[in-house]
């Protein structure tokens, strides 16, 4: 990469300082033009003054009057290089013009890019040992090794000094180019951040609005499986009382049955609303819970159910079991209302791969293909929600929900979980 000139890369501190570079060259010249006639006479002195102003002349034409050129090399080059003939002519005229080699110093520094400003360096330094080695007598060995010793000097301690000044502009360049990485890549972490800040907003959004739809999901099959059935239930009883008024014994068992329906529905709504799991699971395994509900069904519709449980019984996550317990009594309560079956049998089997929940009635049946799809629909008084929540109870935990009927054959529901999702609370 091409080392860029000094003056396109001064900060403002430095800037400021320019003004010098312009006058100060001037003023020495003038200084040393005035104290010419002391040290020089006759035709030394025409030459010393011609000199002095070609170069106010040259140093006006080319640095001053023109401040575009400062940035462009080869202008600068020539400019550096007569500048640098004229002093030297000078000094062997005047050796007290050996103090505007300041000026050189400056305008090496100014216009000559690195490591140019090494060899303009040196260039000052001849000039400044010839300034300082007048009288020695340089056809001499001795002479000339005085004289190389002054300019080697003056070359290393200037030259140290511009290689130290070179050193702090690439550290300062360093510490720029750090500073304003530092600050781009803050400027798109803040972004970043913002953006994240948006998508977190949005996603807490979506969530809040899934959790919203799955508690209304949650609630409604809650209600349908509590309290819709129990009143159901109740309903059935006391229309069932109603008929048998005439029968003592018959009313008061009807009348009885819809009294423990309402308690059983009352307490399954408040355990619902807590969002705690049914009642039977919280007292034994989920084979004993389908057993005490299928008994208390069994005596209240007057109808045999058989539970069998087969395979080796492992524990399973609350959800898996809250899942299957509801969906046997989805299916009783279908039973009761609309298969006017004699048996039902309900068996749990726990398999390799998966935990089964079958529930099958000898009762009317009827066409399978009407719940074909996704959201089935049933000729029930709850236009077939409660198969519609059991299938998403079973689907939530990547389980499949099948119904099997046809006229006169009866009916089979089977709710199958896998194991995984099964055991997954182990």
């Amino acid at each position: 990469m091409t080392e860029p000139m000094p003056l396109s890369r001064m900060d403002p501190a430095e800037r400021r300082m320019l003004p010098a570079v312009t006058v100060v060259p001037y003023v020495l010249l003038a200084i040393l033009a005035l104290t010419a006639p002391a040290a020089c006479h006759g035709r030394a002195l025409l030459v010393v003054l011609v000199l002095c102003a070609v170069d106010a002349v040259w140093m006006l034409s080319m640095f001053t009057l023109h401040p575009a050129w400062r940035v462009r090399p080869r202008p600068m080059a020539v400019f550096f290089i007569v500048q640098v003939l004229i002093m030297f002519v000078l000094v062997t005229k005047d050796p007290f013009f050996g103090f505007f080699t300041a000026a050189g110093y400056l305008y090496a520094a100014t216009v000559l890019r690195w490591p140019w400003q090494l060899a303009g360096v040196v260039a000052n330094a001849v000039v400044a040992g010839t300034a300082q080695s007048t009288g020695l007598n340089r056809d001499t060995l001795l002479g000339m090794v005085i004289y190389a010793a002054i300019i080697a000097v003056n070359a290393v301690f200037l030259g140290g000094s511009f290689w130290l000044a070179r050193k702090q502009d690439l550290a300062r360049d360093a510490r720029e180019e750090a500073l304003a990485e530092a600050s781009e890549t803050n400027r798109r972490l803040e972004a970043t951040l913002a953006e994240n800040a948006g998508l977190h907003e949005q996603l807490v959004t979506q969530a809040r609005e899934a959790g919203i739809l799955d508690e209304r999901q949650r609630m409604a099959r809650e209600i349908h499986d509590t309290l819709a059935q129990g009143l159901t239930g109740i309903i059935t009883q006391l229309q069932a009382a109603e008929q048998a008024a005439a029968d003592p014994a018959g009313w008061r068992r009807h009348f009885t049955a819809a009294q423990q329906l309402a308690r059983d529905s009352l307490s399954e709504a408040r355990r619902s609303v807590d969002a705690l799991r049914p009642e039977p699971l919280e007292t034994g395994r989920l084979s004993d819970a389908l057993a005490s509900v299928a008994g208390r069904w069994s005596a209240l519709h007057q109808i045999a159910a058989r539970v069998t449980t087969t395979g080796t019984a492992r524990p399973m996550p609350p959800e898996a079991e809250f899942a299957l317990l509801r969906a046997a009594q989805e299916a009783l309560a279908n039973v009761a209302k609309h298969a006017r079956a004699a048996r039902v049998g309900v068996t749990l089997s726990y398999l390799e791969n998966e935990v089964a929940l079958d529930v099958r009635d000898d009762g009317a049946g009827f066409d399978a293909d009407r719940l074909a799809g996704p959201a089935p629909v049933t000729n029930g008084s709850d236009g077939g929600f409660g198969l519609v929540a059991m299938r998403q109870r079973i689907e939530d935990l990547a389980g499949t929900l099948q119904v099997e009927s046809e006229p006169g054959g009866g009916t089979a529901i089977s709710a199958r979980i896998p194991a995984a999702s099964a055991g997954a609370g182990q």
